[in-house]
């Protein structure tokens, strides 16, 4: 997990691939903010980003996932969560993959957390699991950024 702020990216310490994308200007906090709803794939680019308002929930009501596929950048745009996530692959032989690359991990025991808030982000790369949309305090609706980054473009 790397994790950082929109406003900070050097302190972040990303791979090059990952900073390149969110150093572009249509990924600052305000134009991501300003994008509509749904799926944004920019000409040329194999990356992609969802955008859109999501529900927290209590921790116990969250699942764990994790991608083969992709790496996610979470970036936060309305609203706060909390992210718990582990250092060390979950998969199971028997995990469900609810969606295409989307897999659920049943029982993971998570050794960290961070809250997010407007102009955060989070980093997961393939394989490493993490439980999105924990609420904190009460549940909450926010707008979320959730980039998918193949992982071929990490692996150049």
């Amino acid at each position: 997990m790397i994790v950082g702020h929109l406003n900070a990216l050097p302190l972040a310490g990303l791979p090059p691939v990952l900073r390149e994308i969110l150093d572009r200007p249509d990924c600052s906090l305000a134009a991501l903010a300003a994008r509509d709803d749904g799926r944004w794939q920019p000409q040329g680019c194999r990356w992609f980003c969802h955008i859109g308002p999501a529900q927290t929930q209590p921790q116990d009501q969250r699942h764990t996932e994790y991608h083969y596929l992709y790496a996610d950048i979470q970036v936060m745009l309305a609203g706060e969560e909390r992210i718990c996530a582990g250092m060390q692959s979950v998969a199971q032989p028997g995990d469900e993959e609810r969606k295409p690359d989307l897999w659920i991990a049943a029982g993971a025991v998570h050794t960290m957390s961070i809250t997010l808030k407007p102009g955060d982000f989070a980093v997961f790369l393939p394989e490493e699991p993490h439980q999105a949309l924990c609420a904190v305090g009460m549940p909450m609706t926010v707008r979320k950024a959730v980039f998918k980054v193949p992982r071929a473009l990490l692996e150049v």
